[in-house]
């Protein structure tokens, strides 16, 4: 949302975005997001597919908490980019590093 993440902006509007419905709620449910974030962050989830949390999305949280420490939220996560096929998209990648088969892309860091 930030002015100087123009690159961000670009990737967004370059692909499809595909959002899991947990990212939904901790984005638009932080108490501190203000209006103006969140008008905007409202924008962005219209155009983006909401992906559903389903049993085999389940199932993988699961196994990654019996793995590891995981906040919840991040194995669902996690557990949707691994059952979808898709590659998370989070400028948190040191949480997730060490799942087997998770693609990982900081936009912050690399050009996406």
């Amino acid at each position: 949302m930030k002015p100087e993440h123009q690159v961000i902006r670009q990737f967004i509007a370059e692909h499809s975005p595909a959002v899991s419905a947990v990212s939904y709620v901790e984005a638009l449910g932080y108490h501190k997001l203000v209006d103006s974030e969140r008008v905007l962050l409202e924008k962005f989830f219209r155009t983006a597919k909401i992906l559903s949390l389903t049993r085999p999305i389940l199932k993988r949280a699961v196994k990654l908490r019996q793995l590891r420490k995981i906040s919840l939220g991040d194995a669902l996560v996690a557990g949707t980019a691994l059952v979808k096929k898709l590659v998370l998209v989070t400028r948190n990648t040191e949480d997730f590093k060490w799942i087997d088969g998770l693609s990982l892309l900081n936009p912050f860091l690399s050009e996406p």
